[in-house]
């Protein structure tokens, strides 16, 4: 594998790189790399990877009385009536 150095980067690039690789959770020569690959056309698309988050508002938004109240119910369906099963 050959190593490249890359100079002339100046104060605000390299924040940005390393803001970016941070987003990402991925070191500065990762995102380095994959910026590189995916401006040469060399990456592999993922497919059926894209995330959504038009429902995140929906989960865990329970106060604790609502989680009370909906463990209960569920609680009360678990429950086996013993003349059904006679």
């Amino acid at each position: 594998m050959k190593t490249l150095t890359i100079r002339g980067l100046d104060d605000r690039l390299t924040s940005l790189l390393k803001k970016q690789a941070a987003a990402t959770h991925q070191s500065v020569n990762q995102f380095v790399l994959d910026v590189l690959k995916r401006q040469l056309g060399l990456d592999k698309k993922k497919r059926f990877t894209e995330e959504f988050h038009d429902l995140d508002n929906l989960f865990g938004r329970w106060s604790e009385d609502e989680y009370k109240n909906i463990q209960g119910k569920i609680e009360a369906e678990r429950q086996i009536d013993a003349e059904l099963w006679k």
